[in-house]
């Protein structure tokens, strides 16, 4: 059971429809796994195409995976029109991200009005068994809700 109360009596429908709006999460077939307040567990099978050189599924496809599961975490206590931004994280990488499915679990250490600090873990799952292949801490940001952007409103878009 989580130790924080959701601001937003409403934020599993909005922490998911915000994950579920998200095209990155998708091409890489990161999916919601369970959504608490303040912690998220994300899931993903592992695929050739996010490998690198050695046939490991990249740094990158797994940073990814933890960004999104701590922002989608702190999420869940954010009040109603809110919106996330990461401002700053870092990540450790303890080993190869070999495995036939990769989870990403993550949870709010400490909720704030405008920045929240979180932590996750990424683990590579391989005959049943779950290694630890790398952490996070971070920092995000809460911002006012705004409108979708438009095509128009990218100046790179093209019609």
């Amino acid at each position: 059971m989580s130790r924080f109360v959701p601001k937003n009596p409403d934020f599993r429908r909005v922490a998911t429809d915000t994950f579920e709006r998200q095209p990155a999460m998708r091409t890489l077939g990161i999916s919601l796994a369970r959504l608490e307040p303040g912690e998220v567990d994300l899931s993903m099978a592992y695929s050739a195409n996010f490998t690198q050189q050695n046939g490991f599924v990249h740094a990158g496809v797994i940073t990814a995976g933890l960004d999104n599961a701590c922002g989608i975490a702190a999420f869940t206590l954010m009040p109603a029109g809110s919106d996330i931004l990461t401002v700053e994280f870092k990540t450790n990488l303890l080993a190869p991200a070999k495995g036939e499915r990769f989870a990403f679990r993550a949870h709010v250490v400490k909720p704030g009005r405008t920045l929240t600090v979180w932590e996750g873990r990424a683990y590579a799952e391989h005959d049943g068994v779950e290694t630890l292949i790398a952490t996070m801490t971070g920092t995000l940001m809460a911002l006012p809700r705004r409108k979708p952007a438009t095509q128009h409103d990218n100046p790179h878009a093209r019609a």
